[in-house]
């Protein structure tokens, strides 16, 4: 008699155990709400990501080939012989060069700037902060090409209402020209960057700020050893957004093609992909778009491993 009843309580407990009640959960997990919410990004990832990524690796391995010289032309397997190809093309990696002393050069500028802005409206010495947040950010609200075409007449001599200095200085020169254009990509993404920075600062606690202060701290001290290293994270961020941005670069310098000749049709990466797949060469410029992805890839992680070691050893 004992034996039954110390037997129920037992099986009770088994049932009412938490690592049943987990299980019990896990079985009842609604695949059909999971399905709904996530299928629509699903299938746009798979349709407008994925698909596009293995149809320009599938036509990177094609070459053209003909059946004598007015034969028609089909396209067959020809294996890494594309890439072949653009590893011996001067011209493209004299573009990717370009676009790499462009990035050296601009990045640090945009970024120092969108620092800078970003510890001035932070700042309580600054008054105004809600017309200087809209009048940093708005150039960002200009269309890339419309920046361009701006700042393209604003350069040209004949056109431009600083002539005094557009005469004297070339900006359009194919000594210039490349820094004209970071010029206008600078004045375009420096909002959106301190926008990114200003937002971490704004999730930083006061209480750090007061306990410097009485410490004797003063506004640059605070700046300089508290929000800046605080503010890490988003410069690291918008420093990975910065050097994908400057390998892809392609409408700013093709809309200066229309106000200088120093801009070719070969300028950029992305521009030489253009160019080569109007020829027309589509598995030439496939494969280079790989290239240029995976030079991206590499850039972008070698950036964050190099940060992450030198955030660690801080």
């Amino acid at each position: 008699m004992s034996s039954t009843t110390t037997s129920v309580p037992a099986r009770v407990a088994r049932t009412a155990s938490p690592g049943n009640n987990r299980r019990r959960r896990a079985r009842t997990v609604p695949i059909g709400a999971l399905a709904i919410f996530v299928g629509p990004f699903a299938v746009l990832f798979i349709a407008f990501y994925l698909v596009p990524i293995g149809y320009a690796i599938w036509k990177s391995l094609l070459v053209v080939e003909r059946q004598g010289t007015f034969g028609a032309a089909t396209e067959v397997f020809g294996g890494l012989s594309q890439y072949v190809r653009v590893f011996e093309n001067e011209v493209f990696w004299q573009s990717v060069v370009r676009v790499l002393v462009f990035g050296v050069v601009q990045v640090p500028v945009m970024l120092g700037l969108a620092l800078l802005f970003a510890l001035l409206l932070d700042s309580p010495l600054l008054k105004g902060k809600r017309f200087f947040r809209l009048a940093f950010f708005v150039p960002y609200a200009v269309p890339g090409v419309i920046a361009a075409i701006m700042w393209g007449f604003l350069y040209s001599p004949q056109l431009s209402p600083f002539s005094a200095v557009t005469s004297k200085v070339d900006f359009l020169s194919s000594d210039f020209v490349l820094w004209s254009i970071a010029n206008v990509v600078t004045w375009v993404f420096v909002g959106y960057n301190m926008l990114i920075i200003y937002s971490t600062l704004l999730s930083i606690p006061t209480d750090i700020y007061e306990a410097a202060r009485l410490d004797g701290a003063g506004q640059l001290r605070i700046a300089w050893s508290i929000k800046i290293p605080l503010v890490r994270p988003s410069l690291v961020l918008t420093s990975v957004l910065s050097i994908i941005g400057t390998l892809q670069l392609l409408a700013e310098p093709q809309t200066f093609r229309a106000f200088s000749s120093a801009v070719t049709s070969t300028y950029t990466p992305n521009m030489t992909i253009y160019a080569t797949s109007s020829v027309p060469n589509v598995s030439l410029a496939a494969a280079m778009s790989v290239v240029l992805a995976l030079a991206t890839f590499i850039l972008s992680f070698t950036f964050l491993r190099i940060t992450r070691r030198r955030g660690a050893a801080l």
